[in-house]
């Protein structure tokens, strides 16, 4: 089992930064991808960025060059650094693992960002 908690959250104005946190535990030696989903209202969760053990990273277009993925494996913790936030990056953040095939969430955070 992998339990993931994330945090850094809030509200901000368009053009602002965020960053986000989501800390790992459990069985976590097993995790080999770890990556942020987000959902606003009336929409269906999307993807927004992952890395895999080896260090890649991909992100979505919509986020491509504003928003940054990294890994703190001593900390457990993986990020997701927002910047030039736009009103349509409004949504709650989900993080995401998978860990032998299984996929674990986490409880959500929500970003909401103002004109």
């Amino acid at each position: 089992q992998v339990q993931l908690v994330e945090s850094g959250g809030g509200s901000v104005q368009a053009g602002g930064s965020l960053r986000l946190s989501c800390a790992a535990s459990g069985s976590i030696s097993f995790i080999n991808a770890m990556g942020w989903y987000r959902q606003s209202p009336g929409n269906q969760r999307e993807w927004v960025a992952s890395g895999v053990s080896g260090g890649a990273t991909n992100y979505a277009d919509s986020v491509k060059d504003r928003f940054t993925i990294s890994r703190d494996n001593a900390k457990n913790t993986v990020y997701l650094q927002m910047n030039s936030l736009k009103p349509e990056d409004t949504a709650v953040y989900y993080c995401h693992a998978v860990s032998r095939w299984r996929h674990y969430w986490g409880q959500g955070t929500q970003v909401t960002v103002s004109s």
